[in-house]
């Protein structure tokens, strides 16, 4: 009797102890990271007359709420962005392109044949932007505004952050044997494309931590090329593929308006431009905010996946 009562004291303590032994922590509630702020640059690439679609584009960034904190341009892609950069919203550029008169930005160089090597001169484009920026420099825009040229001598990337809007634009714009080179402080620049068809690391090295670029160059088997100024951009879009090919895989989100059969100097297909714009845009808008939202919650200094 004694012993089963023993036993059972030895029982309840048993238990009475592994009622209060240690216990297994309790979870520790894992809260998600919170999003960070993150720079969104607009990488704005050449291609003459296709560059309407720039405006396209932006209009429908806007549309969904998306506003970039810095804007690069190349050529075509250096006057929306200058522009855009102003202040100008996307209406706004519409408007502009649905009146702007191809005559207003053509100075023709005579005679033909000089040692500049160009038919149109480019201060009526220095002029043209200049007059709708309100004269504001690069440094002065409302948004931080980069524009890729290509020094003549040495054949390198130069960016320029300050100084003359209208007078960066033209350089970059200024595609060997249609314009002039244009001279900056002793020194010779032409078309960014050369370089930077899309400037995209212009935008990284600008500070964007996101980048959109939108490529309207066009692919060269589809394009005429009748005539010498088609000869001369077609040479420029060959040049440049295989820099675009690098340059886009470094961006976060490419833009493609499909325009197959808009030629560089057509300018009357505007309308069609800005709207590819818009739809190409609205292609890829999923993925757009799918990745933005990746990069807002990784934390800074790595790489998301792609």
């Amino acid at each position: 009797m004694q012993r089963r009562h023993f036993l059972g004291i030895s029982a309840a303590a048993l238990l009475a102890g592994c009622a209060f032994g240690p216990r297994p922590a309790p979870p520790v509630a894992t809260t998600p990271p919170a999003p960070r702020p993150i720079k969104i640059g607009l990488a704005l690439g050449g291609g003459a007359a296709r560059g309407f679609a720039h405006i396209g584009v932006i209009k429908a960034l806007e549309a969904q709420g998306i506003h970039v904190d810095l804007v690069t341009g190349t050529s075509a892609g250096a006057v929306v962005a200058a522009l855009y950069a102003s202040g100008l919203n996307g209406f706004q550029l519409n408007k502009l392109a649905l009146t702007m008169d191809e005559a207003a930005i053509a100075d023709w160089a005579l005679p033909f044949g000089t040692r500049f090597g160009g038919w149109l001169k480019g201060e009526a484009l220095q002029n043209y932007v200049n007059r709708l920026v309100q004269n504001r420099t690069i440094e002065a825009m409302k948004l931080p505004l980069g524009i890729v040229a290509t020094d003549l001598k040495s054949g390198e990337k130069i960016l320029f952050r300050r100084g003359n809007t209208g007078q960066a634009v033209r350089a970059s714009s200024s595609v060997p044997g249609v314009f002039q080179p244009v001279s900056i402080q002793g020194r010779d620049y032409v078309d960014g494309g050369l370089v930077e068809p899309v400037p995209v690391d212009s935008a990284r090295s600008m500070g964007a931590d996101f980048v959109i670029a939108v490529n309207i160059s066009a692919d060269p088997s589809a394009q005429k090329n009748a005539g010498q100024s088609g000869v001369l951009l077609q040479t420029t879009a060959i040049m440049g593929q295989s820099i675009n090919k690098m340059a886009l895989a470094r961006a976060d989100v490419v833009i493609r308006p499909e325009l197959p059969d808009m030629g560089g100097s057509d300018f009357n297909a505007r309308n069609r431009a800005v709207l590819a714009g818009e739809q190409a845009t609205a292609a890829v808008m999923a993925t757009l905010r799918q990745r933005l939202e990746q990069a807002r919650l990784t934390p800074a200094g790595t790489v998301a996946a792609q």
